[in-house]
């Protein structure tokens, strides 16, 4: 069983709030969406994915390594559908991150750069790999960090729901233990606070502070670093 908490926050400079996110712990589904487009449209993007794959996992009673990939090829195709009947969302698209907790093990599905990690006995270290251009071009490239954290390509995404079918989705299994705690979060935590900070803050868990109190001090410590963007933490932690 995992036990969760939520926030989400339209960060310093940002006037509305494109992350959307959901949590059902009782059923073990935990699913974030960063979404993209003019207007209305990026909320629409990830309210819309999000919607798709806890309806798509929720009425499937048999749960298997395959049920997020196709929730979220869904979720796509729905985005996709929309944006099509409607010219005003013409060009929406969205990240997408899904956790689904099977047995003993956390099935994990990611698009684009929101990411999920896990924090146990040996540290924070991040599940997901991102869809950018920093990731899949820059670093092959051999580009140091520094260069990377400022080039005017970071931003690229180079998968997003909403954006073609088909949709390459990468997916992890994680092996939980009791005490593990699993983030994950939208671009406006991690593009803005470095893992250590993120660990640090995290590790108040495990001397008695809530996971409420923790996705509050990250969100806090994201503004307090600009908050450049929307910025959405879903923290789980197994307890037994």
């Amino acid at each position: 069983m995992l036990e969760a908490f939520a926030l989400s926050d339209k960060g310093c400079v940002r006037s509305n709030n494109e992350d959307y996110c959901l949590i059902d712990a009782e059923r073990g589904l935990f699913v974030l969406a960063d979404g993209m487009g003019g207007a209305k449209a990026g909320e629409c993007a990830s309210r819309l994915a999000v919607e798709t794959v806890a309806e798509t996992v929720l009425a499937t009673e048999e749960r298997d390594s395959r049920l997020l990939i196709r929730a979220t090829e869904e979720a796509n195709r729905r985005v996709l559908e929309a944006a099509h009947s409607d010219p005003s969302l013409e060009g929406m698209g969205t990240t997408l991150v899904a956790a689904l907790e099977i047995g003993a093990e956390l099935a994990i599905a990611s698009v684009g750069d929101s990411r999920a990690y896990l924090l146990d006995e040996r540290g924070l270290h991040v599940i997901t790999d991102d869809q950018t251009w920093v990731n899949e071009v820059g670093r092959p490239l051999g580009l140091d960090e520094e260069s990377l954290r400022h080039h005017p390509m970071r931003h690229v995404l180079t998968m997003a729901i909403g954006a073609s079918a088909p949709l390459t989705i990468n997916h992890y299994r994680v092996p939980l233990a009791s005490g593990n705690l699993v983030l994950i979060c939208s671009d406006g935590l991690h593009g803005v606070l470095e893992a250590p900070h993120m660990e640090q803050i995290l590790s108040g868990v495990r001397t008695g502070a809530t996971l409420e109190a923790s996705c509050l001090a990250l969100i806090d410590a994201a503004k307090q670093a600009g908050g450049p963007d929307n910025v959405t933490t879903v923290l789980m932690r197994k307890t037994g």
